[in-house]
């Protein structure tokens, strides 16, 4: 029924309970882990662990090549079968009556494509009191209807989901399509945005976690200076993807809107923020020859921000 997909690398520190908070789970027939071309010992655990169950796979990239977590996802999902697609990070683990809720969500609400649920933290390393608060409840604040859900996540403020609490429609892969490889990371965001642009994404459970992820040192979700820099570069992503996969306009703008907003806190010169403009919109066809061209060239945004403050000024 549900297909679970964990890509590995070199994670023969956790990787095992990752498996096995898998394997408790009734609701699972297919457990995929693709070796991202690891050297440590990850495929000795992965060996013997298959012995042991027969709907755990194991799959690698031609050559056993390390093409990192979205190609390995992508490798997972091309074959996957079950009719529902959730995944784990080799570091983190599932909880009991991780999918109970979840297919609970979909036989209640007929047009439901996803649920989305809270999750919790493990702490391996010594942490701060502040730390902990941050990162002991990973979720959505509240509930959020699906046609809202987009603009919340990008916008922020009423929090966020982890993959790891993410259990969608295998045929949401019609809509949505495959992992970024290109992003270094923030790859996992990008596809959790454009699942919410797209599909009809639901809360499940929102305040009592239903996986845990391991925060150790080598975390990159740790590193927020990462992802802000690459949020940039998600929402560039989320972009051309929308517009070649016929996403309404105003959904289109509204990106648009969001990468000038990043854009004009980097402060830079006109020319540059015009060379940027038109690198992003050549490559993109079906929206360079419309009034979002227009909207968005540089000169127009400076004029705006001109009048804005000269209105200012004027009125206080």
């Amino acid at each position: 029924m549900i297909s679970v997909i964990i890509p590995v690398y070199n994670g023969q520190r956790f990787v095992e309970k990752a498996i096995r908070s898998v394997l408790i789970q009734p609701e699972v027939s297919e457990l995929i882990v693709v070796n991202d071309g690891s050297t440590d010992g990850t495929q000795i655990i992965l060996d013997k662990l298959q012995q042991e169950c027969a709907i755990l796979k194991i799959q690698q990239h031609d050559g056993g090549l390390n093409k990192g977590r979205s190609a390995s996802r992508n490798l997972g999902l091309a074959h996957a079968t079950g009719e529902y697609i959730a995944f784990l990070d080799a570091d983190d683990y599932y909880l009991e009556n991780r999918f109970t809720n979840d297919l609970m969500v979909f036989a209640k609400c007929a047009n439901c494509e996803g649920v989305y649920n809270a999750i919790g933290a493990h702490f391996y390393k010594e942490t701060t009191v502040e730390q902990k608060q941050q990162l002991e409840l990973y979720t959505i604040s509240e509930s959020i209807e699906p046609i809202n859900l987009f603009k919340n996540l990008v916008i922020g403020g009423k929090g966020h989901f982890s993959i790891d609490g993410l259990t969608m429609k295998r045929d949401s892969i019609i809509k949505v399509g495959y992992f970024n490889t290109s992003l270094v990371v923030g790859e996992d965001t990008d596809y959790m945005w454009r699942l919410a642009l797209v599909a009809n994404l639901y809360p499940g459970c929102l305040v009592n976690p239903v996986a845990i992820r391991g925060v150790h040192d080598a975390n990159v979700f740790d590193k927020p200076a990462l992802y802000r820099e690459n949020k940039l570069h998600i929402l560039e992503s989320l972009l051309s993807w929308s517009a070649s996969n016929a996403v309404p306009t105003f959904s289109i703008d509204f990106i648009l809107k969001h990468i000038w907003i990043l854009k004009q806190k980097q402060n830079n010169p006109l020319l540059t923020d015009i060379q940027y403009w038109s690198i992003l919109f050549f490559p993109i066809y079906s929206i360079r020859l419309t009034k979002l061209s227009v909207k968005y060239f540089p000169v127009i945004r400076y004029r705006q921000k001109l009048f804005s403050f000269l209105y200012r000024i004027k009125f206080t």
